[in-house]
């Protein structure tokens, strides 16, 4: 076991699965011998060699398409996207090639593919670089969608995330990156996909969270647990599909839930675990699921940042009326 920050992390995560399998390619703008924006690939290239770990054009849509390509040629390509909100520039090699690869196919290709990418708010980027643009991931059939929000899952999901078949975006919030340290073993482990994991047991309420609000919402938790209120905390890790059975089984146990998400009200993925809740558990509710989210506007320049971004007292506002009503 290692003391290791998020960044830390994903870097042994790559280095696993470049030592482990020849196939695996790693590329993106500065993530050669740079070592990325972050230092996530940092030393890789001198271990690996340039034609395993290389730099690219600044040009996303050219990423993309190298990623499909290469796929297709029995690679498994691990492109890193600088910045999520230069999303844009490649969503058709995602949404219109990697994403229906298989099913276009006929089974007979898939689309081994983990995009790599920071978001999120907190570390006052400029402008395009903290979108939260998650939901736009989730709502395209054929893509798994990972957000975690430790250094222990961020190396066993990505391991995973990259032995997986089918196209994976990996979303690393940039406030994580190096904000704590946690134990993380040296050898190689995975955390499977699609499954949710139980931060903290309560009888009272449910709070669903995913990345950097997963920290606030433990945060809120405490804070209520003064008031004697006990709290459950869910970190969804995978949002694309959902784990609905952990979900569920905590909903029926409590009764009341809270979903807590970073993005815009109009955005994310909140609405869509609240309507799973309701259309699954609607009979085990002592009152209406409610949500915690962003203001819907363009991601704000970095002064107006911390009022904007959702945090634990607004979660405790939150949560206190549904422990109410």
């Amino acid at each position: 076991m290692a003391q290791m920050t998020m960044i830390q992390a994903i870097t042994d995560a790559l280095r696993t699965e470049l030592k482990n399998d020849e196939n695996v390619l790693v590329f993106g703008e500065d993530v050669g011998n740079n070592g990325g924006v972050f230092r996530a690939t940092e030393g890789l290239q001198k271990e690996f060699g340039e034609d395993r770990v290389f730099d690219t054009p600044l040009a996303e849509s050219g990423i993309g398409g190298l990623a499909v390509g290469l796929s297709l040629e029995g690679f498994r390509p691990v492109p890193e996207i600088q910045f999520f909100g230069f999303v844009y520039e490649v969503m058709d090699s995602i949404s219109g090639q990697l994403a229906r690869m298989r099913f276009r196919s006929g089974g007979k290709y898939s689309a081994p593919v983990t995009i790599r990418s920071p978001f999120g708010g907190g570390v006052h980027t400029p402008e395009m670089h903290a979108d939260s643009l998650e939901g736009l991931m989730a709502a395209q059939p054929g893509l798994k969608v990972v957000i975690p929000s430790s250094p222990y899952d961020a190396k066993g999901l990505l391991i995973s995330s990259i032995r997986d078949n089918d196209p994976v975006i990996f979303l690393e919030h940039m406030k994580l990156y190096r904000s704590f340290r946690q134990e993380v073993p040296e050898e190689e482990y995975t955390i499977p996909l699609g499954k949710a994991e139980v931060k903290r047991e309560g009888k009272d309420l449910t709070i669903i969270a995913y990345g950097a609000m997963v920290h606030e919402s433990l945060k809120a938790a405490e804070e209520l647990e003064k008031e004697n209120y006990s709290v459950e905390v869910i970190d969804l890790r995978t949002i694309q599909p959902l784990d609905i059975e952990t979900i569920i089984a905590s909903v029926e146990k409590t009764g009341r839930v809270v979903v807590v998400q970073e993005a815009q009200k109009q955005a994310g993925i909140a609405a869509n675990v609240v309507a799973e809740v309701n259309e699954r558990a609607i009979l085990s509710l002592e009152a209406p699921v409610l949500r915690v989210f962003a203001p819907d506007t363009i991601f704000p320049f970095s002064q107006a940042e911390t009022v904007w971004l959702p945090n634990a007292k607004d979660i405790i506002v939150t949560a206190k009326k549904v422990l109410t009503f």
